[in-house]
């Protein structure tokens, strides 16, 4: 069975001071925490309980994405 490692993680910090972590490739796989450290310990934490439903119900977790982080242009 795959490991968070496997996966792309994104952690962003959020408008109201807080930090995001979710992984794009797993819907509903997202944390968030004061620090970037308490985010990224969280989203272990989703991960693992999202990798158990998974079990339970017979199914493989999805692959990764691909991402590619760009910054939009101004005209």
């Amino acid at each position: 069975m795959k490991r968070l490692h496997d996966y792309t993680v994104v952690l962003r910090p959020d408008d109201n001071g807080t930090f995001v972590a979710y992984v794009p490739a797993i819907p509903g796989c997202h944390a968030w925490g004061r620090t970037p450290e308490e985010a990224q310990a969280e989203i272990v934490n989703v991960f693992e309980m999202i990798k158990e439903e998974y079990r339970e119900e017979g199914r493989p977790l999805p692959q990764d994405v691909d991402l590619e982080a760009v910054h939009a242009c101004q005209s």
